[in-house]
C-alpha cells in the first residue's frame, strides 16, 4: 500500500511541511527509516535522529522548533505518539481486512450464525447455538463453545478458548492463547482435609473495545458473570478470578492476579506483577505501582499507592528511603550499645 503524505496528513488532520506529494510505503523507526518510510518523532531524546533520518517523511509536534534543516517531509500534529497510533491502527485493519473467507477444515455448529465478512481460519471451531457479528476474524485452532456472542469487528487470533456461554462485544481483540470462562478456584475444604470442586456455573462477559494479551486468563463466576468493562486493555500474562468486574477504561500490565470477587473501579492504572486479594473494591482512577500487594479495599478516587502491602505512593518512597540506610542506622546502634 503507498499513500501520499498529504493523504496521511489528511487522515490525521495535521499540516504538511515539504513536499506534500511524497509517498511511502512502510512505517518505521525514525532511527532505522530509509527512503519510502513514514516515522513519527515524539521522545525529544530522539530528535537527532529528525536530521539525519532516511524516511521520506516523519509526524512531529506541531510545536517543533527546528535546530537543524531536515530532508523528510513533515505531518506537524498536537500529538505525535497519538496520531501514530492511529495510523497503526489503520494499517493494521487494513491487513486484518485482506483475511475473508472460511479456510478448510473448519467446523461450525448446530444453531450458530456468523455475519457478512468474515474470516474463519483453517481448524477453528465454532459450537451450537452461537450468535457472531460482522467482520469477525477466527483464527486458526481458536475454540468457540456453545451459546457463545461474540460483536462486530472482533478478532480471535490463533489458539484462543472461549468456553461456552462467554459473551464478547463489537472491537474486541483477543490475541494468542486467552483463555475466557474457565473455572474459578473454587474448592470447599472437607473435615478429612481433602478439598471438594465448587462448580463454577456463570460465565464471562468483555463488553465493547476491550484487548486481552496473550496467555490471559478470565475466570467464568461460580454464579453470574465475571465482567470486563469497555475499553478496558489487559496486557499478557494476566490472571483474573472468577465473579471479578473491571471498570471501563482500565489498563492492567502482565502478571497481575486479581482474586474472586474483587471490584476494580473505571480509569485505573495497574501496573506489571501487581497481587489484589479477593473480595475487596478499588475506587475509581487508582494507580497501583509495579509488584504492589493490594490487601485491602481502595475507596477514594484518584489514589496512588505501591508496595506490599500497597499504602500511599509518597510514604511508600519515604520508606524505601529508610530501609535503605537500615545497615548504617544498625551499626550506630550496635556501637552506642558498645558505649553504654
Amino acid at each position: 500500500m503507498e499513500f501520499t503524505i498529504q493523504q496521511i496528513a489528511d487522515l490525521l488532520k495535521g499540516e504538511v511541511e515539504g513536499d506534500n506529494t511524497v509517498k511511502v510505503s512502510t512505517l518505521a523507526k525514525i532511527e532505522e527509516a530509509q527512503q519510502g518510510a513514514l516515522a513519527f518523532l515524539s521522545n525529544l531524546k530522539y530528535e537527532p535522529y529528525l536530521y539525519t533520518t532516511g524516511a521520506s517523511a516523519v509526524i512531529v509536534s506541531d510545536k517543533l522548533e527546528l535546530k537543524k534543516p531536515v530532508s523528510a517531509s513533515l505531518i506537524r500534529v498536537a500529538d505525535p505518539y497519538s496520531s501514530f497510533s492511529t495510523l497503526l491502527a489503520y494499517y493494521q485493519q487494513a491487513v486484518l481486512a485482506s483475511k475473508v473467507g472460511v479456510e478448510e477444515p473448519c467446523f461450525m455448529g448446530v444453531g450458530s450464525e456468523i455475519g457478512e465478512g468474515h474470516y474463519r481460519g483453517a481448524f477453528s471451531y465454532i459450537g451450537n447455538n452461537c450468535k457472531i457479528g460482522q467482520n469477525v476474524r477466527i483464527y486458526p485452532q481458536a475454540y468457540i463453545g456453545d451459546n457463545c456472542t461474540i460483536g462486530d469487528n472482533t478478532t480471535i487470533f490463533a489458539g484462543a478458548k472461549l468456553y461456552a456461554n462467554t459473551v464478547v462485544g463489537a472491537n474486541c481483540t483477543l490475541h494468542a492463547g486467552v483463555v475466557l470462562g474457565s473455572d474459578g478456584f473454587g474448592f470447599a475444604p472437607q473435615p478429612d482435609g481433602t478439598y471438594k470442586n465448587v462448580p463454577q456455573i456463570g460465565n464471562v462477559v468483555l463488553e465493547d473495545d476491550v484487548n486481552i494479551g496473550a496467555n490471559t486468563t478470565i475466570d467464568c463466576a461460580t454464579m453470574g458473570s465475571t465482567i470486563i468493562r469497555k475499553g478496558t486493555k489487559i496486557d499478557n500474562l494476566v490472571q483474573v478470578a472468577h465473579n471479578v468486574e473491571v471498570g471501563q477504561h482500565t489498563v492492567i500490565a502482565s502478571q497481575t492476579g486479581i482474586s474472586g470477587s474483587t471490584k476494580i473501579g473505571s480509569n485505573c492504572v495497574i501496573a506489571g506483577q501487581v497481587g489484589i486479594v479477593g473480595h475487596i473494591s478499588i475506587a475509581d482512577k487508582t494507580t497501583i505501582g509495579a509488584q504492589s500487594g493490594v490487601s485491602k479495599s481502595v475507596k477514594e478516587s484518584g489514589t496512588v499507592i505501591q508496595g506490599s502491602p500497597a499504602f500511599d505512593y509518597k510514604q511508600n518512597l519515604k520508606a524505601i528511603t529508610v530501609f535503605r540506610k537500615l545497615p548504617e542506622l544498625q551499626r550506630v546502634l550496635d556501637e552506642l550499645k558498645e558505649k553504654n
